[in-house]
């Protein structure tokens, strides 16, 4: 509640509506036109994807960032993006944690506990 900045990460249901100027090498607009649950499906993973980076970006200059999600994405679209376009993913505060509250990194599975090679 006391982080200075919250960053919401959200999807463009549109987001193909940019591909001519960003993906100029094929009609990639076409490809997500005619299908919208691959479109929503490939905006949500890139959303995720781009808050990752967003999260190593923060780190490296040093500030502590904490994902969320448990959160009211209804209430987040209604009070952010009533138009519709864009929906939350995510949640990020972002700031200079209090070292005395910050818990240590949590532990990790093991390489073999998480991957399979098929």
């Amino acid at each position: 509640m006391s982080a200075p900045v919250t960053v919401i990460v959200a999807w463009d249901r549109e987001f193909y509506e940019q591909l001519p100027a960003l993906f100029p090498h094929a009609d990639a607009r076409s490809w997500f036109t005619g299908s919208p649950e691959a479109a929503k499906e490939t905006a949500f993973r890139n959303s995720s994807l781009q808050a990752g980076y967003l999260i190593l970006a923060a780190r490296s200059l040093g500030l502590d960032a904490g994902p969320m999600s448990g959160f009211d994405p209804a209430k987040v679209n209604e009070a952010f993006f009533a138009d519709g376009q864009y929906q939350v993913n995510l949640l990020i505060n972002l700031g200079y944690g209090e070292a005395t509250k910050l818990h240590p990194r949590l532990p990790r599975l093991s390489f073999e506990q998480a991957c399979r090679f098929a």
